[in-house]
């Protein structure tokens, strides 16, 4: 049901510490913090080099300062950490090979996108266009740009091809990175879901679910969910169309129901998580237009991450940590629109200073 890595790691922890010890914890969230500090450094390095020195280190500041980066390293034991730090890693070296010809810098493009997709396929629709980007710039600069795209893809294929292959013998050709799509898609889409998710379904804790998933087998189960799920999208459009809003707005706010509403029946922290909450959003879209502004090429990698990325969560079904591996370039946009905010401020103080000045100067 899931890609190797994260798993991988956590056997690799638990046989030197012990399986659910309180040393494996400790560990595995020492590990998860140190990733989710690792991830300023991408982020800093994305920021300076699109928009300068303060921005990169703004950007930094505000991912280091972010409640869902301090809360997700420390509480939730999963891939969540490492898949932003290495989809952010793949994003700084996206915008820096584009401008190296040597095999080695293309090879790791490959590599790191490769690895962030085995930690969390999600990753998997964002390649293209990354890829795609890094090449046009390329051929722009004058590189070969056709051979080292293809270095590229190359490495990132063959890195991924050890868990495509074993997947195609153990499942007989019918599962490529992940088995559970079809669960995934049942789940956010059935006449039990209520507003984002009937997520007390999964076999892991619906008991009824848990023995037809172990009569049927892995990969009939989740076949049998899809065709479920697909019967569900066909013959109920207007639910369909509620559920992916609501997960929509879930994936952008933290919350399925509308401003006013949790506004007006929150208390305090509530309401401070709404704010902040709608607040980052916001401005990290506010800097995607600014940035498409500045420069619409340079954007296109962040664009694609941001439209692309959470498509999947739409259609299944979303939680607010599912948006993480995208809020290191949330960070950088917020500290773009910021730091526009805070340069058009000091401009037009600077012109009234300026006037004033005039003014005051006695007439010849």
């Amino acid at each position: 049901m899931v890609t190797p890595a994260f798993p991988f790691l956590l056997a690799a922890i638990f046989k030197l510490f012990g399986s659910l010890s309180l040393a494996s914890s400790v560990t595995v969230r020492i590990l998860d913090v140190t990733f989710s500090a690792l991830t300023c450094l991408p982020i800093a390095a994305i920021g300076r080099r699109l928009y300068g020195q303060g921005v990169g280190a703004l950007a930094a500041w505000i991912w280091a300062l972010l409640p869902s980066s301090i809360f997700y390293s420390v509480v939730w034991i999963w891939d969540t950490t490492l898949s932003a730090l290495l989809l952010t890693a793949a994003l700084a070296i996206t915008y820096w090979v584009a401008e190296r010809e040597d095999m080695k810098s293309w090879s790791g493009l490959g590599l790191v996108f490769a690895a962030g997709t085995l930690v969390n396929s999600a990753i998997l629709p964002v390649v293209p266009g990354c890829l795609a980007f890094a090449a046009y710039r390329a051929r722009k600069r004058g590189i070969s740009w056709l051979r080292t795209a293809g270095i590229g893809v190359v490495t990132f294929c063959a890195a991924l091809a050890p868990w495509v292959i074993r997947n195609e013998i153990v499942f007989r050709g019918q599962v490529f990175l992940r088995s559970n799509f079809g669960l995934e898609l049942w789940l956010g889409n059935n006449p039990q879901v209520p507003i984002s998710c009937a997520c007390w379904l999964h076999p892991s804790h619906q008991p009824e679910e848990r023995t037809r998933f172990l009569a049927l087998g892995e990969v009939a189960y989740m076949q049998e969910k899809q065709r479920q799920a697909v019967d569900f999208i066909r013959s109920h459009p207007a639910a369909t169309s509620r559920l992916v809003f609501h997960r929509f707005m879930e994936t952008w706010t933290g919350f399925t129901d509308s401003f006013a509403d949790i506004w007006a029946g929150g208390n305090v922290s509530l309401r401070a998580s709404l704010l902040l909450n709608y607040s980052f959003t916001l401005l990290s879209l506010a800097g995607l237009l600014l940035a498409r502004r500045a420069s619409a090429v340079l954007s296109l990698p962040l664009l694609n991450l941001m439209l692309v990325f959470p498509v999947v969560y739409y259609v299944c079904h979303t939680d607010p940590r599912y948006r993480q591996p995208i809020e290191p370039v949330m960070a950088v946009l917020t500290a773009f629109a910021l730091a526009r905010a805070y340069g058009a401020v000091q401009s037009r103080l600077s012109l009234r200073q300026h006037k004033q000045w005039t003014e005051d100067l006695p007439a010849v």
